[in-house]
């Protein structure tokens, strides 16, 4: 009996981390494919509060290449997006950092558009390999400077001006106010055909080709009810090319993004070169 009571006490004495459930054992998936499938999944770490966990995900996220849209780390907040490549459409997920009685816990979830589908486990092992990084504690405050002073460097998007003025309006009519926070700091290389060419206080734009969504040879299965412009503003030692161009050229340019206006329904695109 003796022993039974000594093996009673070394397990009350156990620590809590030590029965902590573990980042993969949380994950839950819900929803269906008809609504929107929805993958969640938490870690716990005593100490640790919710600006920090923001901070530290927000680095860690943007080296991954997903766009941030929101961030408030005295909330606990943040919204982040799996970005769109090709046909693959974009999705949220939300992060939520909390603290009770001492122990933080930090929450990510995922929602899929309708029809989306992923595997379980590779949605299991990308939210667990973002949250499994966080540390409480002065690493994880310093991780979390690092990552609130952090910027996105992400290869390039490289697709077709219609291709990028028909994925902004899209987005445009779910809701204007993230295209700005979506596209922030971000390169492009975008090839097509050059509509008109203005000079403007002395620098050269450059406006692509793009039709109207009626009248677009590939319609697509929802097509918008506006196009987007897309302009590239020519950096500057461009002005010879910028003056060669005509209406009709087919051109290649890299630049960063610069501007986008809603109202006019205009993308603008800065530091613009010509490229291979």
């Amino acid at each position: 009996m003796r022993c039974l009571y000594l093996i009673a006490a070394l397990i009350c004495f156990v620590p809590a981390s030590a029965h902590a459930a573990t980042c993969e054992n949380s994950f839950v998936k819900g929803g269906n494919p008809l609504t929107g499938l929805r993958f969640t999944a938490s870690v716990e770490l005593p100490g640790l509060i919710p600006a920090s966990a923001i901070g530290q995900v927000r680095g860690i996220v943007l080296t991954k290449g997903y766009d941030v849209l929101a961030t408030e780390p005295e909330g606990g907040t943040m919204l982040i997006e799996q970005p769109q490549v090709g046909r693959t459409r974009g999705f949220p997920i939300t992060i939520t950092a909390t603290n009770v009685n001492g122990v933080g816990t930090v929450r990510m979830e995922a929602k899929l558009k309708p029809a989306m589908m992923t595997n379980s486990d590779a949605a299991k092992a990308e939210l667990c390999g973002i949250l499994n990084q966080v540390r409480a504690g002065p690493v994880g405050a310093v991780a979390a400077t690092k990552g609130m002073a952090a910027t996105a460097t992400g290869a390039p998007l490289a697709l077709s001006a219609l291709l990028l003025s028909n994925q902004v309006s899209a987005e445009a009519e779910r809701n204007p106010a993230t295209i700005p926070a979506r596209y922030q700091n971000k390169s492009f290389v975008v090839n097509g055909y050059v509509a008109r060419v203005d000079a403007i206080q002395g620098t050269y734009t450059v406006l692509f080709d793009v039709p109207e969504p009626h009248k677009q040879a590939l319609q697509l299965s929802r097509p918008t009810t506006f196009k987007t412009d897309i302009i590239c503003r020519m950096a500057k030692g461009q002005s010879v090319y910028a003056l060669q161009l005509k209406p009709g050229k087919s051109v290649k340019l890299s630049g960063v993004y610069a501007d986008y206006d809603d109202i006019g329904h205009t993308l603008v695109i800065k530091e613009c070169r010509p490229t291979q």
